[in-house]
């Protein structure tokens, strides 16, 4: 039997003020080509499926065209709620659409919803846990557990799971091997201080772990715990990202194959750093095409008027403009300064300092002068 693996959706999402929506339509689309080509008999979605708890009409809208799709084609469906969507109201009418085979865990209830299938091989379980936490499970199990490892496994404890049979389950939480953390982008929630960390450890017995909630593809501690990653880029921490979908295949007990399929976004993620007579003479279109989304970093030394004007005459939708040069790297050495340098330095000297940040060169004597006799007028004393 064949599944395809996907998470991390974050429809609606904005990425530097700009809306991701046709993007989401885009590669969702691409997503549906690709479980009906590959004849999967289902699609697990681990969490996130919006970005925000309260989605627009406009983010509801996409997925519920993405899962009337792949309801037409008789695709079954196996989501969980993500730590950004609202569980309640991805659970609205989850009873209704199960029957339809859209089958929705969004709030834990004390017990992991499960769905069996079978083939010829037997029977396949898939287990769907959406995100918990620590406060939710205590108050749903009447237990006192400290930290997102044993809320985890006192609710996979209280699941009668029969590991002579295969299982799968999909979780949404942030999982490490061993100490060991996975590779994280910067569009992702960032984790308590590792109190929300679970160990890989607790998902033993499982025939495939299907992972959501970190941004790039990867396994953890072995080969059938994966994260699928997210089907866009979402920040340019991300730009060398692979973004795909995992296909996985079960057949008999214990044989397990898995794959990723390349998705092809409307528009890649890339990041530039070159000077503007460069880029304005179009020697980063080889590499960088128009139609990407970019962060541009300019190396000019000089001052350059309506710099993301120019920019934008090659590269229309450039997301974020910087520059590194010396004015930029002594700004941040300025900005480092201590209180003790500040105490030290007389206004004269930190005057200085800043009109070499902003021109590159030392003030002239008469505006060293010039700056000295306003100060004075304004304190009523010498410097």
């Amino acid at each position: 039997m064949k599944f395809m693996h996907i998470s991390d959706l974050h429809i609606g999402k904005r990425v530097n003020e700009f809306s991701m929506l046709e993007d989401q339509k885009v590669i969702l689309s691409e997503i549906i080509e690709i479980a009906t080509e590959q004849e999967v008999n289902g699609v697990i979605i681990a969490g996130d499926i919006y970005d925000k708890t309260v989605p627009s009409a406009e983010a509801v809208d996409v997925f519920d065209d993405f899962i009337t799709e792949l309801s037409s084609k008789d695709i079954p469906l196996f989501i969980i709620s993500g730590n950004h969507d609202s569980p309640e109201r991805l659970d609205f009418g989850s009873r209704i659409m199960g029957k339809h085979k859209v089958h929705i865990a969004g709030q834990f209830d004390g017990e992991i919803k499960a769905v069996t299938m079978d083939d010829d091989d037997g029977k396949i379980h898939i287990y769907l846990m959406p995100y918990l936490k620590p406060a939710l499970v205590n108050r749903k199990l009447s237990i006192e557990s400290v930290s997102f490892d044993e809320c985890v496994r006192a609710a996979l404890a209280k699941t009668a799971v029969n590991f002579e049979e295969r299982n799968i389950l999909v979780a949404h939480q942030f999982v490490t091997a061993g100490g060991n953390a996975p590779e994280r982008s910067d569009s992702e929630s960032k984790s308590l201080g590792g109190m929300d960390n679970v160990d890989v450890s607790a998902f033993a017995g499982f025939d495939y772990v299907a992972l959501g909630h970190i941004h790039g593809p990867q396994q953890m501690g072995r080969e059938t715990v994966r994260y699928s990653g997210s089907p866009l880029k979402y920040s340019f921490s991300e730009c060398r990202h692979k973004k795909s979908v995992t296909i996985i295949e079960l057949k008999e007990k214990g044989n397990l194959t898995y794959k990723q399929i390349e998705l092809h976004p409307l528009r890649d993620m890339k990041e530039i750093r070159c000077s503007l007579s460069e880029l304005m003479a179009g020697k980063t279109l080889k590499t960088v095409s128009a139609d990407c989304y970019v962060h541009v970093i300019l190396t000019d030394e000089d001052e350059i008027i309506d710099a993301i004007g120019k920019v934008r005459e090659i590269y229309p939708f450039v997301m974020l403009l910087d520059f590194d040069n010396r004015r930029t790297q002594e700004n941040l050495n300025l900005n480092q300064l201590t209180g003790e340098d500040l105490k030290q330095k007389s206004p004269l000297e930190l005057f200085g300092d800043f009109y070499v940040n902003q021109n590159n060169i030392e003030m002239t004597e008469s505006q060293s002068n010039l700056f000295a006799e306003i100060a004075e007028r304004m304190e009523g004393r010498s410097l």
